[in-house]
């Protein structure tokens, strides 16, 4: 039976960082697919929260007094248990989120390739560095990297596996400890992914992840953390800033989006056509990166139209824990009914439905078709707002131009896709979004899953960035050591202080010709 059993769900509950969480009051977590109850999960509190940190404190002394090197090669065990459970995991991602098995193998995925990341490159990055000192042979200068001591990280519900966990393999490896709030609706899959980094070595109260609601847990995390990581919505992510920026502590942050998609005419609409479908409906359209608007040169725009139409309207969706089916359902009942108010509101003020636009209790109480609109008025709610759900609306355009000038008409900046004649067409058009990830000839993938390159928002869709170097020194407090030798700044001793002023400027104006300045 692929719905994780109850001896699975009691097992991962007695992972969460709540003491007596038998005796606490409880919510209950939902298959998606079915609404049927498949377990309860305690209700954390302030206090739970803030203990829990006390105890990562004191944890993290010892964890990052262990050599990087021996916390990388954890990181490798991780992913190799991460790959052999893989099935299992994403029986528990299919069962509280309704997703496809496909986008669940998604989150398996990602988090092995993070994983595998920064295991290799974590001690090389956190190596001391030698810097050009202030006066050559007379300064050595060394960076050094400290952690930051207890990172919080709070995940969102529409990838909860690869969420709470990738972006706290970095500040593992670089010495701190975390304390991880799940989202209410997905609190399995994060123990699930959590459970198998106890497995690999790390020491439970290195890495607790305490359940309860954001405003009460959430709010304590971010009232005694060293440093906040948040996945969600901009809304969510402005007040979050807010109260770390009141502590000066490190925020990090992925947004929302509201991305758009370019094709030129001379593509192959037939590739397009797939590849939109995946950019647009991976994950039901419940992904941050997905795209929700499509800017078409008119010469192609009706064909575009009518091939993507019909693909989408023979797209399958199913509760099936299998690789048969393209979508799955969505989270929430919130869920469908933004998604039903968004078109509504298009259609009542002249929009087409070209494809979808409807519920499907058949399937299950939180299915909705994929939906494809076009003639989207700009006073409709979902023509600048995100959706996050299975919409997408065209939009045919005169020429290149129009189409970067629309696509950049947003406060958003997460990620684009860009379809041109040739690659350089595309690379150039892609140089020209506002958007911190762009994919030339696909959606969202190749970018995502470039762990080496970093990956983020440009205005309200986000601050910093994950992935990349600077995904992993975030989590760090940069140190410069310099060590003055031979002379110090007075200069040689008996020396006058007149003779020396004029023989330091003239020996720093020289420095001008020296690797480095």
């Amino acid at each position: 039976m692929p719905v994780p059993s109850a001896a699975t769900f009691q097992r991962l509950a007695d992972l969460i960082a709540i003491p007596d969480a038998a005796e606490r009051t409880t919510r209950p977590v939902v298959e998606a697919f079915t609404g049927r109850e498949l377990a309860t999960v305690p209700v954390g509190t302030a206090e739970d929260a803030k203990a829990a940190i006390d105890r990562a404190r004191i944890a993290q002394v010892a964890w990052a007094k262990l050599p990087v090197e021996k916390r990388a090669a954890i990181m490798h065990r991780y992913r190799e248990l991460v790959l052999s459970r893989r099935e299992q995991l994403m029986d528990m991602a299919q069962a509280e989120t309704g997703k496809s098995r496909v986008s669940a193998q998604e989150e398996v995925l990602d988090i092995s390739m993070t994983a595998r990341f920064y295991a290799r490159v974590a001690p090389k990055l956190l190596r001391p560095r030698k810097a050009t000192g202030m006066l050559p042979v007379l300064t050595k200068t060394t960076v050094l990297h400290h952690p930051k001591g207890v990172v919080g990280v709070i995940a969102p519900w529409n990838y909860p596996m690869t969420l709470a966990v990738s972006d706290a393999i970095p500040a593992l490896l670089a010495g701190n400890s975390v304390v991880l709030k799940p989202d209410s609706q997905t609190p399995y899959c994060a123990l699930a992914v959590v459970e198998l980094l106890y497995e690999a070595g790390v020491p439970r109260d290195v890495f607790a992840v305490v359940t309860g609601p954001g405003t009460v847990v959430g709010t304590a995390i971010v009232e005694s953390t060293d440093y906040l990581m948040f996945t969600g919505s901009s809304e969510t992510g402005r007040l979050l800033a807010e109260q770390a920026g009141r502590r000066l502590i490190g925020f990090s942050a992925e947004l929302g989006g509201k991305n758009p998609m370019i094709v030129t005419s001379g593509v192959n609409l037939r590739e397009v056509t797939d590849a939109a479908v995946r950019a647009c409906f991976s994950n039901s359209g419940q992904l941050c990166i997905s795209i929700e608007r499509i800017y078409v040169e008119k010469s192609i725009a009706p064909e575009f139209i009518r091939m993507f139409g019909a693909r989408v309207r023979e797209m399958s969706l199913g509760p099936d824990y299998d690789f048969g089916t393209e979508m799955g359902c969505l989270i929430s009942e919130s869920q469908v009914k933004t998604v039903t108010r968004h078109i509504e509101d298009a259609v009542a003020k002249g929009a087409t439905v070209v494809a979808g636009g409807k519920t499907r209790p058949d399937l299950g109480p939180l299915f909705f078709e994929p939906t494809v609109l076009t003639d989207v008025p700009e006073d409709a709610e979902c023509y600048r707002n995100e959706t996050f759900g299975p919409v997408v609306s065209i939009y045919p355009v005169e020429n290149v131009e129009e189409a970067i000038r629309e696509a950049n008409d947003t406060e958003y900046g997460l990620n684009a896709s860009v379809w041109g004649a040739t690659k350089a067409q595309g690379e150039a058009i892609a140089a020209r979004v506002r958007a911190g990830t762009v994919n030339v000839d696909e959606g969202y993938a190749p970018a995502w899953g470039s762990t080496d390159a970093p990956m983020g928002g440009m205005g309200i869709s986000g601050m910093g960035r994950r992935h990349g170097a600077e995904g992993l020194y975030k989590y760090t407090e940069a140190q410069t050591i310099a060590t003055t030798r031979l002379l110090n700044l007075d200069g040689p001793r008996g020396l006058p202080r007149r003779v020396w002023a004029k023989v330091l400027a003239p020996f720093v104006k020289s420095m001008q010709w020296l690797p480095g300045r």
